[in-house]
């Protein structure tokens, strides 16, 4: 038994000849908030403690869709939205609709651990944010040129756009083709400590051109996020296909019925998944660590006690 962390930036049809100006940036933001994350963990902080350090650094970099790099709904806006979870007592806590929060993990422990809720959304969430004395800052911190023109692409074909693939219609079922550097992704990260304690942090701006109020599967746990004493789940891709599938929750509970182990289990739901929908990372309370996906990448990282470390996307 030993640490472990893994951490994701999304997953989507990311092409292999992705150029070095738009690859290079990400890498490296996920190589430094993987540095801090192990940091933390030798430093003997916790589970919960690091993956809301990692995410809230995630949340800081513009290059990924959350946070100050979230994207934009069809009004022009951003609604935020995240969720945490610790292993061992299941303590839990999701936010949505959040529109002036700097870091809405941040946010997402305070109602865990602050509130006799699980959930609070829009309006209720940031009256509470301010509350309680979070950062807050105007719309204008998040809104980028670059998802500007994402947001004016996606509506001059009339549709939704999902992490790093192209813009697909609204109505369209098929899976969509590459499109280049189409779309930045989702964060999460998944820590477990020497004692096997576990946790588990998603953030995420949604979808490029998404309706007003439109929640995704980030703040769903079970869905987007789940951990409990045998592992920790942190799901990427298309929201509606990770709820309809319990991506985070089937994956602890294959291992937990079942018997399987974490690589057997997070395979089997990668694949029952709708292909190019879904990405996940997760690590176990033995220290164990799965990342698999059905898109053509994933941003992703990990690094484990006994010296293995590694950052990749395809």
């Amino acid at each position: 038994m030993g640490w472990a962390i893994a951490l994701h930036g999304g997953a989507g049809d990311i092409p292999v000849d992705l150029p070095t100006d738009k690859r290079a940036p990400r890498e490296a933001t996920l190589r430094r908030c993987l540095d801090l994350g192990v940091a933390a963990l030798k430093a003997g902080r916790s589970p919960l403690d690091v993956v809301e350090l990692v995410a809230r650094e995630l949340e800081n970099c513009p290059y990924f869709n959350a946070g100050r790099g979230s994207v934009l709904t069809t009004n022009g806006t951003v609604e935020m939205e995240a969720s945490i979870m610790d292993g061992t007592s299941k303590g839990c806590g999701c936010v949505s609709g959040l529109t002036t929060v700097v870091n809405p993990i941040s946010l997402a422990r305070v109602v865990m651990e602050k509130t006799p809720h699980i959930y609070l959304a829009f309006d209720g969430a940031e009256a509470f944010a301010r509350e309680q004395g979070l950062e807050t800052r105007d719309q204008s911190y998040f809104i980028t040129e670059q998802n500007i023109e994402r947001l004016k692409q996606a509506k001059e074909a009339n549709r939704v756009q999902i992490d790093y693939t192209q813009p697909q219609p609204i109505k369209e079922q098929a899976i969509p083709r590459s499109e280049g550097d189409s779309q930045i992704g989702t964060v999460g990260c998944v820590a477990v400590d020497r004692n096997g304690n576990l946790a588990s942090a998603t953030s995420t701006g949604g979808l490029v051109n998404k309706m007003v109020g439109r929640i995704g599967d980030t703040p769903v746990i079970g869905a987007g996020t789940y951990a409990n004493t045998i592992c920790a789940v942190s799901a990427t891709g298309k929201g509606e296909s990770i709820i309809r599938n319990t991506i985070a929750r089937d994956v602890a509970a294959l291992m937990e019925y079942k018997g399987l182990s974490l690589k057997d289990a997070a395979n089997q739901v990668i694949a029952n998944a709708p292909k190019g929908t879904v990405g996940l990372v997760a690590v176990t309370d033995k220290g164990d660590v799965a990342m698999p996906f059905n898109t053509t990448g994933m941003f992703r990282a990990c690094a484990v006690e006994d010296g293995h470390s590694e950052i990749a996307i395809w």
